[in-house]
């Protein structure tokens, strides 16, 4: 009976620490009047990190039905990162993200939002309802 119960504590304990993200970022893509951006050089960077820094997949969902042209959200998983990457990565995240926004067409192509110090919790995350996997 005892061995029971210990094998049974070890395995919630093992399912307890396995589970996924449990803080994420939040990108907004918005539109103007044509439509939301392109999500390829957001996308391309994630990639980039991740090959470069050899971290395991990030942890992507997507949040649609936010307004009329498709306005969504994007939120990724950052628990796999260290502290300086964590810092890296946002870093790298804004830069792209400027640089998108900085050749979009002003009178008609949407705008990408991110605040790079707004974290989201798994718990945020459950109160919404429309929230899928993203896969790119």
């Amino acid at each position: 009976m005892k061995n029971l119960i210990f094998i049974f504590s070890i395995f919630c304990c093992t399912f307890v620490s396995a589970q996924k993200n449990q803080n994420y970022i939040e990108i907004g893509y918005s539109s103007i009047c044509c439509g939301t951006p392109s999500t390829d050089p957001v996308m391309n960077y994630v990639n980039q990190f991740q090959k470069k820094n050899k971290t395991k997949n990030f942890e992507i969902l997507r949040q649609s039905g936010l307004g009329r042209e498709g306005e969504f959200n994007l939120y990724i998983g950052t628990d796999q990162l260290s502290k300086t990457q964590k810092v890296n990565f946002k870093k790298g995240l804004q830069s792209a993200i400027t640089a998108q926004n900085t050749k979009r067409n002003q009178n008609s192509d949407g705008i990408v939002n991110f605040e790079g110090t707004k974290m989201v919790t798994k718990a945020d995350l459950s109160k919404i309802k429309n929230l899928i996997i993203y896969k790119k």
